[in-house]
């Protein structure tokens, strides 16, 4: 398990500010779900975290480093779009973490590797409930099996810390409702470390131990880009609390509605 830490974190793309001042400590084994308005800088701080992108000013620490400036296995990702290979079957799909780390210049492991690879392969499509589509492709699964499938990709390097963006989002109600119990019952069983980003603030409720909502404080409408988000919420979501509920809802469609004039 890891923590994060973003002091006085700021992202600029020129003259345009994305985030400005953001402040956070994350202990290791939080499940923290990211919500705000489209565009507020919620998937450009998850991929800073992932290692795509770099802070313009401060600090983002991981067990009190600086956050590796690639990614590295210490952090799975995935993504809403399922991101497995579309030639692989599903054990191979999980293989390959091991074959591409442990036999670069090849892409291939032999004997007893090869097979100690495929065991801890099928171990983790067991723990995503897909060890019996093993010899499936991707065409042959459903969206929710394709993302179960992600899931088990990202996990099979044991990473520290797991960056979920709209991982369910494009997936129906009741196979959402599946996924949720899933993911939980990783986070738990595995003492991950994780990152959501959500457009479903119900969502974000339901899964995170915490969460934060990211937002525009300050607008200037003849220069929209001279501001960026901060953390306007940092909410522990031990007790469920419908009146704030209700209060970040508001605040979550009252910034989307200023996003839009913004960029109308």
């Amino acid at each position: 398990m890891s923590a994060v830490t973003a002091k006085n974190l700021w992202k600029e793309y020129g003259s345009d500010v994305v985030l400005e001042n953001i402040n956070i400590h994350v202990p290791a084994g939080e499940f923290v779900t990211i919500v705000g308005a489209s565009g507020c800088g919620k998937s450009t701080f998850l991929r800073m975290l992932l290692g795509e992108e770099t802070q313009t000013r401060g600090e983002l620490l991981l067990d009190d480093a600086p956050m590796p400036a690639e990614p590295g296995p210490d952090r799975g990702v995935v993504f809403q779009k399922y991101s497995v290979f579309p030639h692989m079957t599903a054990l191979k799909n999980v293989m390959v973490a091991d074959e591409l780390s442990r036999a670069r210049f090849t892409g291939r492991l032999f004997g007893g590797a090869r097979r100690r690879a495929r065991e801890r392969a099928m171990d983790m499509l067991q723990a995503v409930g897909l060890d019996h589509a093993a010899g499936k492709y991707p065409s042959e699964l459903s969206g929710g099996m394709q993302q179960r499938l992600a899931i088990a990709q990202a996990l099979m390097k044991d990473p520290k810390v797991l960056l979920l963006d709209e991982p369910f989002g494009a997936l129906d109600p009741g196979i959402r409702k599946d996924m949720h119990a899933l993911i939980l019952d990783l986070w738990q069983r595995r003492g991950l470390t994780v990152f959501m980003v959500t457009h479903d603030l119900q969502e974000g409720f339901t899964l995170g131990s915490r969460l934060l909502v990211f937002d525009k404080v300050r607008h200037d409408p003849q220069a929209p880009g001279a501001y960026g988000a901060n953390i306007t919420y940092d909410i522990p979501l031990q007790r469920r609390n419908p009146a704030l509920f209700d209060e970040v809802r508001e605040r979550v469609d009252a910034a989307q509605q200023e996003s839009l004039k913004e960029n109308a």
